[in-house]
């Protein structure tokens, strides 16, 4: 069956959309300092969508392998809820970047709060053109956020360019499962449109990576411990009547006819991609 073209992001509307969306949560009550996905060792693990949420900020952290000398970029940084758990969890530096306005102004006061601005500083930033020096950092994260780039191989490209030799990539990003079904799982579509997303080619990351001068270690489905697995959960608290406790149906407030989390309840062909790389020494 012939998919129609994904239309790409624009920088400048996914920011002003999540400027909308962040105002939005902390008016109404449903802010999180977590604006991503969970994850769930295993099926039977009983982890809240809080806890989740932490678990897959730290199955990042065992994949970067930090110290307190290491230098990190955040790309695609939200609130700053993960960088903050890295920066107390092995004291690195981490700098994240937004393309929204009001996420970086929100993550920097959190940081100011958690008495960690020393070490976790928040700069508005385009991932298509990095504000940084060659070799500037010693590990790249982009948790959930290449889904909003409009050219990922060019994000690849500078986040080799802003790695220092030797210095890893972390990252997840979203994709069309095999084989494709006759008729998509509407919450597909709803997803990429409302917000601003497309789906990545699973058949290009490994070339993709390469072209952009980094080494593959490792690329993960992880469709079952976290797309999958959230989208249940919150349809379980939406048919037992209770507000999740993260991302308000999603951490923002959304409208009957607006794409929610558990709109994909059921789709397993929307993947997860749990990506690990490296730029040579």
């Amino acid at each position: 069956m012939t998919r129609a073209a994904q239309t790409l992001p624009v920088p400048d509307a996914v920011g002003e959309l999540y400027d909308r969306l962040t105002l939005s949560a902390m008016r109404d009550g449903s802010f999180n300092p977590n604006v991503h996905i969970g994850y769930w060792d295993t099926p039977d693990s009983e982890a809240s969508v809080d806890e989740a949420m932490d678990r897959l900020t730290d199955v990042f952290i065992e994949r970067m392998k930090l110290d307190a000398s290491s230098r990190v970029l955040d790309l695609g940084c939200g609130v700053g809820g993960p960088a903050l758990r890295v920066v107390e969890r092995t004291g690195a530096r981490v700098t994240g970047i937004s393309i929204s306005h009001e996420q970086v102004r929100t993550a920097n006061r959190l940081a100011s709060e958690a008495g960690l601005a020393a070490r976790a500083v928040f700069e508005h930033g385009d991932a298509m053109k990095l504000p940084f020096a060659d070799a500037s950092f010693d590990v790249v994260m982009a948790l959930e956020s290449m889904c909003h780039m409009p050219d990922r191989q060019q994000v690849l490209a500078e986040v080799c360019r802003v790695l220092a030799p030797g210095g890893r990539l972390v990252l997840t990003d979203i994709f069309e499962r095999f084989p494709r079904k006759e008729v998509r799982h509407g919450g597909i579509d709803k997803f990429c449109r409302d917000l601003m997303s497309t789906t990545a080619d699973i058949d290009d990351y490994v070339p993709m990576l390469h072209r952009a001068g980094l080494r593959v270690r490792e690329i993960l489905d992880v469709t079952e411990q976290t797309t999958l697995r959230l989208a249940e959960e919150l349809a379980k608290l939406a048919l037992g009547g209770e507000r999740p406790a993260a991302l308000d149906e999603g951490n923002f407030h959304f409208s009957d006819d607006d794409f929610k989390p558990s709109d994909l309840a059921g789709a397993d062909d929307f993947g997860c991609l749990l990506v690990t790389a490296e730029r040579p020494r």
